[in-house]
Order: C-alpha cells, then structure tokens, then sequence
C-alpha cells in the first residue's frame, strides 16, 4: 500500500508535465483561435430557432456541397461511411438495436443546422457558409423523407420542421435548467 502512495505525486507530476509540453508553442499543434472563429462558434441556436442567422438553402443545392464536403465521412447518400449515418432508422428505437440518425432520433431541425455550423466539415470546422449549412440540413432532411427537395430551408422555415422524434424527449425540469414542470391539468370528471 506504502508503494502506490509514493507513486501517485509521481504520477501527478509527469502529468502535469505532459500537460506543459503539450501546451508549449514548441509543439505546434493547432492555432490560435482569432475573432472570427470565436464568432462564428460564440452563439446558440434554440429549438424554436432563436439565433439562427441569415441565409437559405434546399436540398436541391445542398447536393453538390455534400459530394464535396461531407460524403468522404458520411457516405454518398447520408447512409454513413467513416462515422455514423444521417439518415435511416426510423421506427428503430423502440427495437434491441436503434439506429440513432437525424431522421430517426434528433428531436429539433434546429439542432442539425447548429451542429453541422459548428463543427463539420470534420477537418475544417465553420468552413461553410450559412447558405451551405442551410443547404446541407436541407438535404439531410429531404433524404430522411421530412422535406421535399426543393423547401427553402432558412431562420423561419427551419424551426417549423416537424421531426418524427420531437415528442420523443422529456423536458429537464431540475432547478439549474431554468425549465419549469408544467401542472398537470385537472382531469374532467
């Protein structure tokens, strides 16, 4: 027992020194964050589309910026490659093996135009344009049969997209979220 408590400080030490090494400029990895990505990521979109920016897309346009963007990951129809796919499952959750995809599980449009701007492509996060990130959630949306090809998808059509999990989540009533449960309505008798 003796043992293992001299080498925890040990241990402390060579991590915080691995921390130090990794965080010195001499490693260069990564870059410096400049105001424009600070921007680009320093906003939240809501579920019923408050801070959604300017812009439109269809499906019909998000084609080509998904061949050449996004398939590489995410196969050439959203059916999934690298990492998950985006479309499919439907009807799946209820089953011992879900099939977790934007059209099956996520609950808000919203939330795709959200993550799609903050973080893909992959390898070059906030790349696109609010026009291309519009575009693209259209396409996903249109190929999981929620839109049709040719929807303008913008800050106010975006949040009006019904998706087939929406009621699908109970709202996180705790004290720090700022949710309030709603009473229940008495019942008639």
């Amino acid at each position: 027992m003796e043992r293992c408590t001299v080498f925890k400080p040990a241990l402390l030490v060579l991590l915080a020194a691995g921390l130090a090494i990794a965080q010195s400029p001499k490693t260069k990895v990564g870059k410096p964050a400049t105001p424009a990505d600070i921007a680009q990521r320093d906003h939240f979109v809501s579920p019923d589309g408050e801070g959604l920016p300017p812009g439109k897309g269809s499906a019909a346009e998000g084609k080509k910026i998904y061949e050449r963007r996004c398939a590489e990951c995410h196969g050439s129809q959203g059916q999934g490659k690298d990492e998950a796919p985006l479309v499919g499952g439907q009807g799946t959750l209820a089953t011992p093996k879900p099939l977790k995809t934007v059209g099956s599980y996520w609950p808000y449009a919203t939330i795709l135009f959200d993550y799609i701007n903050r973080a893909m492509p992959f390898d070059n996060p906030g790349l696109l344009t609010y026009d291309q990130v519009y575009a693209v959630s259209a396409l996903i949306l249109h190929w999981n049969g929620i839109i049709g090809e040719h929807d303008v998808m913008d800050a106010s059509t975006l949040p009006k997209v019904s998706m087939p999990n929406r009621d699908g989540f109970v709202a996180d009533d705790r004290p720090d979220t700022g949710q309030i449960k709603k009473k229940a309505k008495p019942r008639a008798k």
